[in-house]
């Protein structure tokens, strides 16, 4: 073959880079893929073998209130009631979510509209280092602080669904505070020049217009924040009392899907209906951190639109 030809036709070394580099993006995506099916997998496979190998009633375990996955009932079936545990977890995760929206919120409009770029850096370094603060340190603050407080205030013995719900509120802060800031940040200037140069006040324009404007943004950070609440573990165990029983008051000692999980999974044998139970309430954490997910992407869909 002619030199000069094959010399053309060669790969360049741009050319294998290029090469090299798809062949990598394309194995991580295909890694990733993997790695995400095979969790579901597992754990889909662990959790329905409550319903497949010990019979347990799947109608039984939504809105049973008994947990003793090591006894059967009187239909000789496992007691695998969850409700108690379900209903703790959307409990401490609704309450910290509207407990921590509006000084959320009120964050970030101080610090996209009202702060100096001094205040801006120092309020940005104390978010940082909420997030930054190991959850078993809120639990202690929660355990030695938290608690106090609602048995002096709120009667009861201090655990509870409102404990969990403080000590998760504080944690949940930073998350929905930062993706306000983001979403604030991202509303178009000639919005707010437009609305002040029709005469509204200024805060007329943020209630009106920044804040409309931002609301989807907005939307999916509180549910950022319902997911970062949902999966929270250490912290709400430590604080909330961690008794199977359904919740009768916000003072009562309660537990949720999270605090069950890390008490139990350490103490069963694989393979044993207790075990089988216990990877049962993991698939419903998976299914919910699914409809969060969800959730986000047809807010964002919404507000594309």
């Amino acid at each position: 073959m002619d030199p000069i030809r094959e010399k053309i036709l060669k790969p360049s070394k741009e050319t294998r880079q290029d090469i090299l580099g798809k062949t990598l993006s394309y194995a991580s995506i295909f890694l990733i893929v993997a790695v995400v099916l095979a969790i579901f997998l597992f754990v889909a496979s662990k959790g329905i073998a409550t319903f497949t190998e010990n019979k347990a009633s799947l109608v039984e375990f939504l809105t049973g209130t008994e947990w003793n996955p090591g006894a059967n009932g009187p239909n000789g079936k496992p007691l695998v009631g969850a409700l108690p545990m379900i209903l703790g977890s959307f409990g401490v995760t609704f309450l910290a979510a509207l407990f921590a929206t509006p000084f959320a919120i009120g964050t970030a409009l101080y610090m996209t509209e009202l702060s100096s770029k001094r205040s801006q850096k120092f309020m940005q370094s104390v978010i940082e280092l909420l997030v930054g603060i190991p959850s078993v340190v809120y639990g202690f603050i929660g355990l030695t602080v938290v608690v106090p407080f609602v048995r002096d205030h709120f009667g009861g013995s201090g655990y509870g669904i409102l404990s969990g719900s403080f000590v998760l509120f504080v944690m949940v802060l930073p998350t929905i505070t930062s993706m306000t800031v983001d979403s604030l940040r991202a509303v178009p200037k000639y919005y707010k020049s437009a609305s002040l140069a029709l005469g509204a006040t200024e805060w007329q324009t943020i209630y009106r217009v920044l804040l409309r404007a931002a609301m989807p943004g907005i939307m999916t950070a509180i549910v950022f924040g319902m997911a970062r609440a949902f999966g929270e573990a250490l912290a709400v165990q430590m604080v909330i009392g961690n008794a199977t029983l359904l919740p009768e008051s916000l003072l009562s000692p309660a537990s949720t899907l999270t605090s069950v999980l890390t008490m139990g999974i350490g103490n069963t044998v694989m393979g044993t209906v207790s075990n089988n139970a216990l990877w049962s309430l993991a698939l419903i954490l998976l299914l919910m951190s699914l409809v969060f997910n969800l959730a986000v992407r047809f807010i964002s869909r919404k507000g594309k639109m």
